[in-house]
């Protein structure tokens, strides 16, 4: 059941919009979009507990999921002067119920709500006001407007960095190549404040050609139950090339830190990295690669201090423009014995996953 919260917030969200639709036929513009993922998982590890270690949606083994079922309905903005909002209901047993922001909406949830507008400055001066999905890291919560190249999301994804923010952002387009955004949150993973403070973020993004992006991002705040003072700061860079119409490459580095909370009181610290790459062999078919490390150095991420390693082989058919199948051959290691077995514990883990998407 969804938060009573979250429909409170809802109707005070859309109830402008409603009044206004009555005067001025805006929502001629709106627009509704569907999103679907299912999956099913096998770990040859064949764990008691049936559940894979470390893994962000895909954490259930040898069974059948409904990942994700996403509406979207807004009006999007285009000029200055527009004003706008989107909203996005997800129901399902993973996606859900990992990324909810909170504790009785089970497998329902609001991933984001927000107002838009774009102030008469300059190029546009975009705010954004409400939830939204974190604009750190290289892959994404997938829905109708993206989804990854791997089925399974990395280690990075899923302890490195938060999924979303409650807040304000302000963003602005200096040119076609280059922009930044800003914004105040209430922190990580909450709409609701647990504390007195906020935490603060930034982007900049910079585009010199259409086969070229590069971004860093950062946040920084108390991210600690009623604790105001011992700042959790992350910092990101990533990047982008399409070298032919049908190869492409990215690359991803992370480093977080947490003040006091690290081995014998210290600052704690975590960082990682990740290569990406994808290769057409035709316009329906294609192969992605995935490799990657995390070091969980104090275990603050984690809850063990370890160092984690997966390399990622997923092949992607498009059975026609709305339906997408794709699964992941995927090897996880880590340094600590960590990856159950039977009833046993190793330093690995390998997995084997079917996913399907439709986007409508």
């Amino acid at each position: 059941m969804i938060h009573a919260a979250y429909k409170i917030f809802c109707f005070v969200i859309l109830f402008p919009f409603i009044l206004s639709a009555q005067q001025n036929k805006w929502y001629d513009d709106l627009m509704l979009n569907g999103f679907v993922s299912t999956s099913y998982s096998y770990n040859f590890n064949i764990p008691a507990s049936g559940t894979n270690q470390f893994r962000v949606f895909d954490f259930e083994n040898n069974t059948f999921k409904l990942d994700a079922a996403e509406l979207v309905f807004q009006k999007a903005l285009t000029n200055p002067g527009d004003a706008g909002f989107r909203v996005d209901l997800t129901s399902g047993s993973s996606i859900p119920r990992v990324v909810t922001s909170t504790k009785d909406s089970e497998d329902i949830d609001l991933h984001q709500i927000y107002l838009s507008y774009i102030a008469k400055i300059g190029n546009g001066l975009r705010i954004d006001a409400g939830k939204f999905v974190t604009h750190l890291g290289y892959e994404v919560i997938e829905g109708y407007d993206g989804y990854n190249d791997n089925a399974s999301r990395s280690f990075l994804f899923g302890y490195a960095i938060p999924y979303t923010h409650t807040g304000v952002r302000v963003s602005y387009p200096f040119s076609k190549q280059f922009s930044t955004m800003v914004l105040v949150t209430n922190g990580w993973d909450n709409t609701t404040d647990n504390n007195k403070s906020k935490s603060i973020g930034a982007q900049v993004s910079y585009t010199p050609t259409d086969r070229i992006s590069f971004t860093g991002n950062f946040i920084s705040g108390p991210e600690l139950n009623n604790n105001n003072s011992q700042n959790r700061s992350v910092y990101d860079l990533l990047g982008q090339i399409k070298i032919t119409d049908k190869f492409s490459i990215g690359g991803y580095g992370v480093y977080g830190t947490e003040q006091k909370t690290g081995i014998g009181g210290e600052n704690a610290q975590w960082y990682g990295a990740a290569w990406y790459l994808r290769y057409y062999f035709c316009e329906d078919f294609s192969l992605a690669l995935r490799e990657e490390i995390f070091n969980d150095w104090d275990g603050t991420r984690t809850g063990i201090a370890q160092r984690l390693d997966e390399i990622t082989i997923t092949p992607e058919y498009k059975i026609n423009k709305n339906i997408i199948v794709r699964g992941d051959l995927r090897y996880d290691k880590s340094n600590q014995e960590v990856f159950e077995k039977e009833n046993q514990f190793l330093n690995h883990q390998l997995t084997v996953s079917l996913n399907m998407l439709f986007v409508l």
